[in-house]
């Protein structure tokens, strides 16, 4: 999802280095969608192990048919797979260019929210249900669309030629993920605060550090806080110094370094964040702990 909007929003057609115009876009959409599949049919297989008390059972087809007809975690992998091959298969025949990228972009938006359906946010009951697998949902999406922007920038930064065109390109694309990246640090603060609402709870959140869960979100929240230290770096150190350094002799120079080692570290703070959801994802929250 969020690799094929940064090239919608970050990267132009006319000039390069325009996403039309790399080779590692469509290898890279074409690796996640096989990835996502093939997580998807095995998370399905161990979640119905799990509930019918082996693998051996979780393979006989009246186990696997009441998981995927019964429960929300079934259903979740009935449209996430699909949306996985058909993305599968886009990729594969399309060409590289802006309808590629939007096909993608609207495949994996549309996989990204099936996660919530099988999250906390939909087992939620009465009036808050909606507001929170709504917020659970946003949330998703902003996470998506940043990590998978900074995937991007890595394979920019470590990838392209050290040409000045291309570097002008790379350092318009820095500003205009600057400007989405405020939203998206917006909407991650407000849909998380509404998600602790729901999980935590206002009389949980002294002894948070006690339970597994709580200590888990508290070094999510560290690492999250940590990635919007090296964005801040980015925005107004690195980027400023890499468009200083754009008409000198060695265009980018140590700025640039900089920058690749300051965006590479995020990325994976980035994916550190992600361990730790499908981690304490699974744990019974501080709220539902009488």
């Amino acid at each position: 999802m969020g690799s094929p909007l940064f090239f919608l929003y970050a990267l132009p057609q006319t000039v390069p280095p325009a996403a039309a115009g790399l080779r590692w876009p469509k290898p890279l959409f074409a690796a996640a969608a096989i990835i996502l599949l093939l997580a998807t049919a095995i998370g399905l297989l161990f979640q119905t192990a799990v509930m019918a008390g082996s693998l051996a059972d979780a393979m006989r087809p009246e186990s696997i048919s009441a998981v995927l007809g019964g429960m929300d975690l079934g259903k979740s992998a009935l449209v996430r797979a699909p949306l996985a091959f058909l993305a599968l298969v886009v990729v594969l025949i399309a060409r590289r260019g802006r309808r590629l990228w939007f096909a993608v972009a609207t495949l994996g938006t549309a996989a990204m929210a099936s996660f919530a359906w099988m999250g906390h946010g939909a087992a939620t009951e009465g009036a808050g249900g909606w507001v929170h697998l709504i917020a659970d949902v946003l949330h998703s999406w902003a996470a998506a669309v940043w990590i998978g922007a900074l995937v991007s920038f890595v394979l920019l930064l470590y990838s392209s030629r050290r040409d000045s065109e291309r570097l002008k390109a790379l350092h318009r694309a820095l500003h205009r993920f600057s400007a989405v990246g405020t939203l998206l640090v917006a909407v991650l603060v407000v849909t998380g605060l509404i998600n602790s609402w729901f999980l935590v709870g206002l009389d949980h959140i002294a002894g948070l550090w006690t339970t597994e869960y709580g200590r888990l979100l508290l070094v999510k929240i560290g690492l999250f806080t940590g990635m919007l230290g090296l964005a801040a770096a980015n925005r107004f150190r690195h980027t400023p110094a890499l468009g200083a350094n754009l008409g000198g002799e060695h265009a980018g120079g140590v700025s640039l370094a900089e920058l690749r080692r300051s965006v590479a570290t995020e990325a994976l703070l980035g994916f550190g964040v992600l361990a730790l959801v499908a981690w304490f994802g699974m744990l019974a929250p501080p709220a539902s702990i009488m």
